[in-house]
């Protein structure tokens, strides 16, 4: 038997690699006074019982906890080794400080090697612990399904370029951002999605990441109740690209809240 759980997900950033607005350019999206087109880097929180899951801490990962008092952080979910989902990993420092623990982290192999080769302080043997480093407990996975503080998460293999990346399925809320290609067997686990969270660059074509009308045609494929795009850059002002697309699909934004759904245990 199960029952019906509630959680939220929120998304702390939905900017490309820069964030947006973009140093030194004065387009009209980075000298816009629109805040849907100021943009942290990718990252999101989901918030179950009291509980919280972060995926990615990018270098924008201390202001993104500042700004919305996030007071403390369960476990950290990583889709990826770029820098722009990894930067902030030494601020994991404040979170160890509080609650004077190590701190879940879940992510592949290819991600564990680069964090560790970035970070290498943080995953070397110094013998003794208290020496101001992030300290955290590694849990390596690459697809299925696995239960953090009660919530289960289904892994979704994506495709960023030559990189084999993950996505994230949380009850009726998927989370697939950097991805340019999604494998048939991954699509067969994103069926009556209420909310598509996806990967949207800009309105060029990109070698790694969807643009705005590949990320239309694979939105129709999955055929979620509701996509929004993330991972947006500065090629894209809010207002004028958001009029243009199909029902159904919306640009996401900075603070963006869904309410999701998952079938927890009794």
């Amino acid at each position: 038997m199960s029952n019906e759980e509630k959680f939220e997900l929120k998304l702390l950033g939905t900017g490309t690699s820069t964030g947006v607005p973009t140093i030194s350019c004065d387009c009209i999206t980075c000298t816009s006074t629109d805040p849907r087109d100021k943009r942290l880097r990718c990252s999101a929180l989901i918030t179950f019982n009291n509980k919280n899951i972060i995926i990615d801490t990018g270098p924008d990962f201390r202001q993104q906890f500042l700004k919305y008092d996030i007071k403390k952080l369960n476990a950290i979910l990583y889709t990826h080794h770029h820098f722009d989902h990894i930067g902030g990993f030494d601020d994991i420092r404040g979170i160890n400080f509080t609650s004077r623990d190590t701190l879940p982290i879940y992510l592949n192999t290819e991600t564990l090697k680069n964090l560790s080769r970035i970070f290498s302080y943080a995953f070397q043997d110094y013998g003794e612990t208290g020496k101001g480093i992030p300290m955290v407990d590694v849990n390596i996975i690459s697809d299925g399904t696995i239960e953090i503080e009660g919530i289960e998460i289904t892994i979704l293999p994506l495709v960023h370029g030559s990189l084999e990346v993950l996505g994230f399925r949380i009850g009726d809320i998927a989370y697939c951002t950097d991805t340019n290609s999604i494998p048939q067997s991954t699509l067969d686990l994103m069926k009556d999605l209420d909310v598509l969270i996806l990967d949207g660059l800009r309105p060029m074509k990109h070698n790694t990441h969807f643009n705005i009308e590949e990320a239309i045609d694979q939105a129709k494929i999955i055929n979620a109740k509701r996509t929004y795009l993330t991972h947006i850059a500065h090629q894209i002002k809010h207002s004028e690209i958001e009029k243009s697309l199909p029902s159904g699909i919306k640009l996401a934004y900075d603070g963006i809240t869904f309410s999701g759904k998952f079938n927890g245990k009794n």
